[in-house]
């Protein structure tokens, strides 16, 4: 939970609570289960659908006023991750827990609060707001075309500033919706000791067809964090539409 992300898509992430289970095939080498079992952040270092889900810190909850403020000194927006370690519309926590990070998206508007989820079918019932905040986009994991075919309807319907779709980690070749585009997709293989490899002709593929659709495209990193070949580091961000006054 470092205060700079190592995330290369981010400038900050942002845990409200730690703990998750397994919904589909991009879960299954979970770095942050993996990491849970080591420094214990859930009790015992469980995962799953009975396993507890701990909230943060009081103190670790003021950092993004923190960044905020640091962001009106400085004239710069800063990227905030939520969550790395978590699934905001995880529906084992107390829906309070979420009224509570409203409050704080709320409260730092200088911050672009990017929140991914694998549950965005989760939304209409989860969503601690009427209107998604000018502040935030709204994204969703499609690590494979099944995946993508199933999240990205539910997501495009949605209003927000920038929709994205995080492809990571890559499991299948993937193509994207000409009818609702999103306007960023993130591109990356999976890491860890058991990666599964994403072929660099599915990036390839998908960086071009981002560019003819006028899509904003990211390429994270390679399977097991290879070097990136010259012809595929392209890292482009989206133009929020409209932002709240």
């Amino acid at each position: 939970m470092a205060e700079n992300s190592a995330i290369e898509w981010t400038d900050h992430t942002f845990n409200p609570w730690i703990g998750c289970q397994h919904v589909s095939d991009g879960c299954h080498n979970c770095y942050a289960e993996r990491d849970n079992k080591f420094r214990q952040w859930t009790a015992g270092g469980g995962r799953g659908p009975h396993a507890e889900r701990t909230r943060t810190s009081a103190a670790y909850w003021r950092n993004p006023l923190r960044f905020a403020k640091r962001a009106r000194e400085s004239g710069e927006r800063y990227r905030m991750f939520c969550a790395s370690l978590a699934d905001w519309l995880d529906n084992q926590v107390p829906q309070q827990w979420r009224i509570d990070l409203a409050e704080v998206i709320r409260a730092t508007p200088e911050l672009d609060w990017l929140l991914l989820t694998k549950r965005i079918e989760n939304y209409d019932r989860f969503a601690p707001w009427t209107q998604t905040p000018g502040n935030v986009w709204l994204g969703i994991t499609g690590e494979n075309q099944k995946e993508y075919d199933r999240r990205w309807p539910l997501l495009a319907r949605i209003p927000a500033v920038v929709r994205f779709v995080s492809y990571e980690p890559a499991l299948t070749p993937l193509k994207i919706s000409r009818e609702a585009l999103p306007d960023w997709i993130i591109c990356g293989g999976e890491s860890g000791p058991k990666a599964r490899r994403m072929d660099p002709a599915w990036a390839r593929s998908l960086r071009d067809e981002c560019k003819v659709l006028g899509v904003a495209f990211f390429m994270k990193q390679m399977t097991r964090k290879a070097p990136i070949p010259a012809d595929l580091l392209v890292r482009q961000f989206p133009i929020p539409r409209q932002r709240e006054s």
